[in-house]
């Protein structure tokens, strides 16, 4: 009987469930999403002059340099926040290499976004979805002994080792 009980553990985070009306509404949004695009794709013209851009990409990058910041304190301290910080860096720095290289008015110009986004951004993003994904493990899967830890293959922090003889983790007590 309780090894299901310690699987479903093992698999769900904490038992919790999103409430039954977030699936159809997401799902909804996500289809209604479709036409939109469309019309967008069809309607809106190739160029458009913004009287804010200069403010609009500085705060942006504030945002985002406030998020690695997070994350780096986040890591640091060993945070449950780090989870969420970065996959939200990741966001953030997909959707910039994005804007950054589809916005591009010069050769120049796109052949720096898209080395930038190649070199820097992209890479930067995959360690923020590693770290995310690790923090979440570490989080939500708790090892059921020391000798049945699995070790992720990116580690937030080493982990210091035990002075214990070999065996003792195994005996009823220790």
């Amino acid at each position: 009987m309780r090894a299901p009980r310690a699987a479903a553990a093992a698999t769900e985070p904490a038992g919790w469930r999103a409430p039954r009306w977030v699936v159809p509404l997401f799902g909804l949004a996500a289809l209604l999403l479709v036409p939109w695009v469309v019309l967008l794709a069809v309607a809106l013209p190739s160029a458009h002059r913004a009287a804010h851009w200069d403010i609009a990409w500085a705060g942006f990058d504030v945002a985002l340099a406030l998020l690695l910041l997070t994350v780096a304190v986040a890591a640091w301290r060993r945070s449950p926040w780090l989870e969420g910080a970065a996959a939200a860096s990741a966001t953030l720095l997909f959707v910039d290499a994005w804007f950054d290289v589809l916005t591009s008015s010069t050769q120049a110009e796109f052949v720096v976004s898209v080395g930038e986004a190649v070199f820097v951004e992209l890479p930067l993003a995959v360690i923020c979805l590693l770290l995310a994904r690790d923090a979440k493990r570490r989080l939500t899967v708790p090892p059921l002994s020391r000798s049945a830890a699995v070790r992720p293959s990116l580690r937030l922090v080493r982990e210091q080792q035990s002075a214990e003889p070999a065996g003792a983790a195994s005996r009823p007590g220790v």
